[in-house]
């Protein structure tokens, strides 16, 4: 063969390759692992003080992350002052999938959190605490990098991960994320054994400017590299039904249209709601939001959610819990972008408290340490289709379908 022709060869088999269609998206079932709620209609306090304290603990870990990386990231939180921290100890409502790392490919499930924005897995060199979880070993993938980097996530509660950073390849529904900058933890803390966590690691999803590595999340990284056409991903956490979907948007399970809303911070998906209603009355306006899938229950400082429920005659529990009659439970919304989205019964009342009583326990709680910033997780985002979207970095939501 001529060179000439061997170029044109080259060229036009160039040229068929990049006009083969990609793929616009791929979903991700969802699995999800627990709740607040025992099977008997009651309210589970301890888990609930557990999840509190994880929840306000990640987010103060966030904050703290936004600031001088260096070699060695150590994340140190605010201490709650009631109740006890650790990352799930087996009260955190997980949304978990399955994800691939390294050459050969090994699956992993992960926790899909848009509270972060770092993977991390377990260590073929952790010792029992990550017994009954998948392992990664670096050495026996092919495409693993080891950075020279050591990491530290520490909790509120003495409680740490330490590992080290590699990068590797990671697929995602088919996506393929090269390069991807990853955490091997050499330890894991009692929440994070597979007593009381499903999920081998966690996916952050928030942007880079939260990562503890100083490396862009998974998401990112797919979307600097051209694997996806829409720099959007999208959530559906219900009872059943539930995904994650990358790439595109699936109009099937939401109704009426999307509102969107920008992002006021990078880093968090953070963002401004207008209202918290009750019974029709605002209660609360004019707020700040992180939305974060990593995240139980709708959380605000003390004042903020003490003047809502005031306004309910609700009895202070006095560690961020409030109950009320369950026969009056009130009917909540929120008002975002100027539509209002209605919290359902079921994900607004925890059980009642205590066990077998009349009184029953509010999904909105109060924390002390995060200042006036609100954390919507779980409770609000059961009731809503909800769309992330980098490229434009705005949050949308819809009612489900």
């Amino acid at each position: 063969m001529s060179p000439l022709s061997h170029f044109v060869l080259v060229a036009t088999l160039t040229a068929l390759v990049a006009a083969l269609p990609r793929p616009s998206f791929l979903s991700i079932p969802l699995k999800r692992r627990s709740s607040l709620t025992t099977a008997n209609g009651a309210f589970d306090l301890d888990k609930a003080l557990s999840h509190l304290a994880f929840s306000e603990s990640k987010i103060s870990s966030g904050l703290r992350a936004l600031g001088p990386k260096s070699d060695t990231s150590t994340v140190q939180p605010t201490r709650r002052d009631t109740g006890s921290v650790s990352l799930t100890d087996g009260s955190n409502v997980l949304w978990y999938g399955t994800i691939s790392v390294g050459t050969p490919a090994v699956d992993f499930l992960v926790d899909f959190d848009t509270g972060s924005a770092d993977l991390v897995l377990p260590s073929s060199d952790c010792g029992s605490t990550c017994s009954g979880h998948t392992l990664y070993n670096p050495g026996a993938s092919s495409t693993s990098v080891d950075l020279g980097k050591n990491f530290i996530l520490s909790y509120g509660d003495g409680s740490s991960v330490p590992g080290e950073q590699y990068t590797d390849t990671v697929s995602i529904a088919g996506y393929t994320a090269v390069n991807q900058t990853l955490g091997a933890a050499s330890q894991y803390s009692s929440s994070l054994e597979s007593s009381n966590f499903p999920a081998d690691g966690l996916m952050g999803m928030a942007f880079e400017s939260l990562s503890v590595y100083g490396a862009n999340p998974v998401i990112q990284n797919l979307i600097d590299n051209n694997a996806i056409s829409d720099p959007v991903f999208a959530f559906k956490l219900a009872s059943s039904g539930s995904e994650l979907r990358i790439g595109s948007i699936n109009s099937a399970l939401y109704s009426g249209s999307l509102t969107y809303t920008p992002v006021t911070q990078q880093g968090f998906w953070q963002i401004r709601g207008d209202a918290i209603s009750a019974n029709g009355n605002s209660v609360i306006s004019s707020f700040s939001a992180i939305v974060d899938t990593g995240t139980t229950l709708i959380i605000g400082d003390l004042d903020t959610i003490g003047q809502f429920y005031s306004t309910l005659n609700a009895t202070d529990l006095g560690n961020g819990f409030y109950t009320l009659d369950c026969n009056s439970m009130p009917s909540v919304s929120i008002t975002i972008g100027g539509t209002a989205f209605p919290l359902s019964a079921t994900t607004f009342n925890l059980g009642t408290y205590p066990t077998g009583s009349s009184q029953c326990v509010g999904a909105i709680a109060a924390t002390g340490s995060l200042g006036n910033t609100l954390i919507l997780g779980d409770t609000f985002l059961r009731n809503v289709y909800a769309v992330f979207d980098m490229g434009q970095s705005r949050v949308g939501f819809a009612n489900l379908a």
